[in-house]
C-alpha cells in the first residue's frame, strides 16, 4: 500500500529548478520508496551493492557512462569520489534541471559530499517517518496507543500485521551494525545502545550531557560525540529553547526528544497498549509523539516558522511558535479534559512576551472537540484535539 507523502509537491518542484536533489533522513523514512514514485522515468541505482559502489568509487566516469541522467543514486554516500564526477556532469549542463537525484541514509557523510562538492549546485530535503496528516489517509481515526507505539515508520502502517516491537528490535540492530560500525569501534557498540536507551528514557526533557555520560559510565566528550552522531542521523532531535528576550533567568539548555514514538516506546519497554497506559511515562512518550509530529509537518510544508519551547525559573511553555515576529504558546497534555489551571502558565508567558504579539495559546490533548478555558477576562485558552494541533499552529502544507 503505498501512502501519499506531503513533501511530494515540494520534491517536484525543487526537481524542476535545481540539477540535484539531495534527500536525506532516517532509515526506512521511505526515501527510495518516494524517490521512484515521483520519478519513474529516472534511472535508478543502489550503491548498496558492493559492485556498484567500488565502480562509483574508483571509476566515477565510468560509472556515470554506464547509468547517464536522468538517475536516482540511492545510498550514494558509499562512493565519496562520485561527488566530484556528479559536479563536472552538472557544470556541463547547468540548464537542466532534476538530472541527478541522490539520498542516503548516513547524513553525516552524505552532506560532507554535497557539501564540498555541490554547493550551490544542490537542493536539500528532509524526509522523516510518516505525520499524523500522512497516517489518516490510511487510518482516518487513529488511536493515541497506536500513534504512539507504530510511530511513524512507513512500513508499519502500509502493513498493520507487521509485529511492531520485532520491526523495532531490527531496526536498532541494523542501525547499530549498519549506521555506525564504521564509525565507532566495535566494543563501543554495545555501550552506544545503552546510551541510546538512556536518551529515550530522557526524551522530553532538558539535555543534561553529564548526566547522561555517568548513567552511561562514560565520558562527557564522548557522550558529546554520541549525541550529535544520534542528531545527524535522524535518531534523536534538540527543541531550541526560545530566548531572543535575553535574560538570564531563561534556559539555555535544548530539550532532548527521540525522533519516532514507536522506537522510543520500544527502547523504554513498552509493547503494549495496556502497558502504556499504565506506564508513569505516558506523558513525556504522548509529548515526544507530538513535537515530533509537528516537526515533520513543519518540514514538509516547508513554513519559515521556527518552533521552540519556553522555561525559566517560574514558567514553562512546551511549544512556543514563531513566525515574523508573531507568536503561539501550546502546552500538551495526555488528559481529555485539562482543569482550568493548566491554562495558567500560557497565560504568564504570554504576558511577558511583547504585547499584542502572541496570536493564541492552547492546550493540545486527546479532546475530540475544541473548546475554551477561560472568558475575555484573563484571556480564552483553546483546548485543540492533538490531530489538529499542526493545523492550529499554520504548519500544514499550502
Amino acid at each position: 500500500m503505498w501512502i501519499e507523502r506531503t513533501l511530494t509537491p515540494r520534491l517536484l518542484r525543487l526537481a524542476s529548478s535545481r540539477p540535484v536533489v539531495v534527500l536525506t533522513g532516517a532509515r526506512q523514512t521511505g526515501k527510495t520508496a518516494l524517490l521512484r514514485r515521483a520519478f519513474p522515468n529516472h534511472r535508478y541505482i543502489s550503491l548498496d551493492l558492493p559492485s556498484e559502489a567500488a565502480q562509483a568509487e574508483q571509476d566515477p566516469a565510468a560509472f556515470l557512462a554506464r547509468h547517464p541522467a536522468p538517475l536516482i543514486v540511492d545510498e550514494v554516500q558509499y562512493a565519496p569520489a562520485l561527488f566530484r564526477h556528479l559536479k563536472q556532469a552538472v557544470d556541463a549542463d547547468r540548464g537542466a534541471c532534476g538530472r541527478f537525484l541522490l539520498s542516503g541514509s548516513q547524513p553525516f557523510t552524505l552532506m560532507r559530499g554535497v557539501g564540498e562538492s555541490l554547493a550551490g549546485r544542490a537542493a536539500i530535503l528532509e524526509l522523516g517517518g510518516l505525520s499524523s496528516a500522512e497516517i489518516r489517509t490510511v487510518d482516518p481515526h487513529p488511536s493515541p496507543e497506536s500513534l504512539l507505539l507504530r510511530g511513524g515508520f512507513p512500513e508499519l502502517h502500509a502493513n498493520p500485521a507487521i509485529d511492531a516491537s520485532n520491526y523495532m528490535a531490527s531496526y536498532v540492530a541494523t542501525y547499530l551494525e549498519r549506521d555506525l560500525r564504521s564509525l565507532l569501534p566495535v566494543n563501543n557498540l554495545r555501550d552506544f545502545e545503552r546510551f541510546l536507551r538512556a536518551c529515550a528514557l530522557r526524551s522530553g526533557q532538558l539535555l543534561n550531557r553529564a548526566e547522561l555520560a555517568r548513567d552511561v559510565g562514560i565520558s562527557g566528550s564522548t557522550a558529546g560525540i554520541w549525541l550529535s552522531l544520534l542528531e545527524r542521523s535522524g535518531q534523536v532531535f534538540l527543541l531550541e529553547p526560545w530566548f531572543a528576550n535575553a535574560t538570564r533567568a531563561l534556559s539555555k539548555s535544548p530539550k532532548l526528544y527521540l525522533a519516532d514514538s514507536g522506537l522510543l516506546a520500544f527502547l523504554v519497554g513498552i509493547a503494549s497498549a495496556a502497558e502504556l497506559r499504565a506506564s508513569p511515562l505516558i506523558g513525556a512518550l504522548w509529548e515526544s509523539w507530538l513535537v515530533q509530529d509537528l516537526q515533520r509537518q513543519r518540514l514538509a510544508s516547508g513554513s519559515g516558522a521556527s518552533l521552540h519551547f519556553w522555561r525559566d525559573r517560574n514558567r514553562e511553555v512546551d511549544l512556543l511558535l514563531h513566525r515574523a515576529g508573531r507568536f503561539r504558546l501550546a502546552d500538551v497534555k495526555w488528559s481529555p479534559t485539562p482543569e482550568a489551571r493548566a491554562a495558567q502558565p500560557l497565560r504568564k508567558v504570554r504576558d511577558l512576551l511583547p504585547p499584542g504579539s502572541v496570536e493564541g495559546c492552547a492546550l493540545f490533548c486527546r479532546t475530540a472537540n475544541r473548546w475554551c478555558l477561560g472568558g475575555a477576562a484573563d484571556g480564552p485558552v483553546e483546548v485543540v484535539p492533538a490531530l489538529e494541533a499542526a493545523a492550529w499552529l499554520g504548519l500544514t502544507p499550502p
